[in-house]
């Protein structure tokens, strides 16, 4: 297979035709779109599709589009026309309407820094900086000395961070692209014995900018690891770049684009949160119910085997940095966990998977009782099955769900083709990630208790609850950013903020932002709930955020932190509470939170949401089955 491709989209088999329907006709559905944008397109398949995109929604997303709307600013140092299209069809395959600003050519520091720039009127949620070698290594003298081949270096990140700085100022988001190494050797294999090399100085920057970026909060677009897995001559033509300055040539341009269209997804919480794992031979050789415990291949020993093995490897890896597994099997039940049980080679082990589905049902219907079970959409999750039927089946019945491709059906190459699809794009790592498998176990145990309880305040109380609630703080904003861009069901607003946006708002005296954590006899479910606040002149406080994680619902959690918001905004001066609620296509399950919580209609919103207002005077917090106490 050539590379760089997009190896994990279904071949577009039948695009021509589709297409070109699409394109006689007088109106087009964005659903029809983005089908078209869920396949192995190369970059003229790519630039026919984006032409259609922008011919009837250049101006305007489709209505209804539940995911919000980006600006992205692409500034660089070499021709990026050409990459437009890429990065816009990316963003359609993620049902992101996205409208891009393409910065003049090398004008990137002009357009910053001038407030009266096309780029300011923009107004860009998000900055793509993108540099190519030559431009990064021009002041470098190859006769330069350590000490100026380190002065050289500092200098060029010294003017990344202006960049960054600058584009922070006017509230955008920071992705940076590290820089491929394009340049010949001059020294050959033992290149970092010459000072000032160039390719030496690339090499030492890419490494300078990962714990740069981690310190400023930028996000990284990882060219130089994708070129070098892939090869420098697949991503970079000399001769393109001599004759148009194209640093990446159109052949890549539709990973690269991808690339960037993982981010932006990242950016609105929209990564997916669980892999689904088939088991005959996805995780293992053979069909354990027709070869039994002993035939099944898996473990050292066979080249087959260990590939297998690779497989639970990467997931098991997945799932200590956040990524909820499960298993979705035709098979039947005892036979699937035996080898989880029993089987001695087996890395995964019952306790990894959260949610476990065998039996003889379709597996679009096992799916759906998966993401019911586990509290996420249907989006959320990524299915990895090694039958072609299996995975066309599941797109034709639920599009929403990630389904790649296995080149060869082959098992050594389904960890690689995971880790390329950017299903599971992470922006940062928190210790909640780190304990979401323990938590879903948990939930299980829960769960298995409840449903044998005969007296539901009893058993509420037989948890021994405590809401632990502290203010927005350093500590936990990473996860606090987490949760506002990544909650979309028990979400009342679904406003999404950066991590420079919530900073700002823990330093307004007139706002608060509470995180609350939920502990019981079975664990700690982690910080379940985010609750922003705002007061203004007339002592009201309005609700501008409050977000719950539905695992924790029926338990009594929203009366318990209705009455801490209140408290709480009391204190800052408020006599009233007013909440809003503005309808998306996945949060309707909170559409009458506030009445249920006492509050009174206040006003209908023009989107088709209201406003609820609650009068602090006459406010009696409800009975609660929990200990509310504040953090240290």
């Amino acid at each position: 297979m050539p590379k760089p491709s997009l190896a994990w989209l279904p071949e577009p088999t039948d695009f021509v035709p589709r297409i070109k329907a699409l394109e006689a006709a007088g109106a087009v559905a964005w659903a029809d779109l983005v089908a078209l944008a869920n396949h192995r397109l190369d970059f003229l398949k790519t630039e026919r599709l984006d032409r259609l995109l922008q011919r009837h929604f250049a101006d305007a997303p489709p209505p209804g589009l539940a995911t919000r709307p980006v600006r992205l600013a692409v500034l660089g140092s070499s021709t990026t026309v050409h990459l437009l299209a890429p990065i816009r069809v990316a963003a359609l395959r993620r049902n992101i309407w996205l409208t891009l600003h393409e910065g003049e050519y090398g004008q990137y520091q002009q357009e910053l820094a001038d407030v009266d720039a096309e780029l300011h009127r923009f107004r860009p949620d998000i900055v793509l900086l993108s540099f190519d070698s030559r431009h990064v290594t021009a002041g470098l003298d190859v006769a330069a000395d350590q000490a100026g081949a380190d002065a050289a270096l500092e200098d060029e990140l010294s003017r990344m961070r202006r960049c960054w700085s600058l584009a922070r100022s006017i509230g955008a988001a920071v992705i940076q692209q590290t820089v491929m190494p394009t340049l010949p050797t001059l020294m050959g294999n033992n290149e970092q014995r010459l000072s000032g090399s160039p390719l030496r100085l690339i090499a030492r920057l890419n490494a300078a900018l990962r714990p740069a970026a981690d310190e400023a909060g930028v996000h990284l677009l990882a060219l130089d690891d994708a070129s070098a897995r892939d090869g420098i001559a697949d991503w970079h033509d000399p001769v393109l770049w001599h004759r148009a300055k194209q640093d990446i040539t159109p052949v890549a341009a539709p990973v690269y684009g991808d690339m960037v269209g993982r981010l932006v997804a990242a950016l609105q919480g929209r990564s997916s949160k669980c892999l689904v794992l088939d088991l005959d031979n996805t995780l293992w050789g053979g069909v354990i119910g027709d070869d039994g415990l002993e035939g099944i291949a898996i473990g050292q020993g066979s080249a087959l085997g260990e590939a297998f093995l690779s497989v639970q490897a990467y997931a098991k890896s997945l799932a200590k940095r956040g990524v909820i597994l499960a298993v979705c099997s035709k098979n039947d039940e005892a036979n699937a966990l035996s080898a989880f049980e029993r089987h001695p080679e087996m890395l995964l082990k019952r306790s990894d998977i959260s949610a476990f589905v065998a039996n003889w049902d379709d597996k679009a219907t096992n799916l759906r009782r998966i993401a019911a079970d586990l509290s996420i959409g249907l989006d959320s999750l990524v299915f990895l099955d090694d039958n072609p039927f299996e995975r066309n089946l599941v797109r034709a019945e639920l599009p929403e769900v990630g389904v790649p491709e296995i080149p060869g059906d082959d098992p050594a190459l389904m960890a690689q083709v995971l880790a390329d699809a950017g299903y599971f794009e992470g922006l940062s790592i928190t210790g909640e990630d780190r304990a979401r498998t323990v938590q879903y176990q948990a939930n299980r145990e829960r769960a298995a208790l409840e449903s044998s309880a005969t007296d539901m305040p009893a058993y509420l109380r037989s948890l021994d609850m405590q809401l632990v609630w502290r203010r927005f703080d350093r500590i936990g904003l990473g996860r606090i950013v987490q949760l506002i861009n990544k909650t979309n069901q028990f979400n009342l607003t679904t406003r999404r903020r950066t991590e420079q946006q919530v900073a700002t708002l823990m330093e307004d005296p007139n706002a608060f932002g509470l995180q609350l954590r939920l502990l019981d006899r079975f664990g700690d479910n982690g910080i379940i709930a985010i609750v922003i606040g705002q007061v203004d002149a007339a002592r009201v406080c309005h609700i501008d955020t409050w977000l719950m994680s539905c695992r924790v619902l029926g338990r009594g959690v929203e009366d318990a932190t209705l009455a801490l918001i209140a408290r709480t905004a009391a204190a800052t001066g408020a006599e009233t509470l007013v909440g809003e609620y503005i309808p998306t296509a996945k949060n309707g399950m909170v559409a009458g939170h506030y009445a249920r919580l006492g509050f009174s209609d206040h006003a209908a919103q023009a989107h088709g949401g209201h406003l609820a207002r609650l009068r602090l005077h006459d406010f009696v917090p409800a009975d609660s089955y929990m200990a509310v106490t504040e953090g240290a």
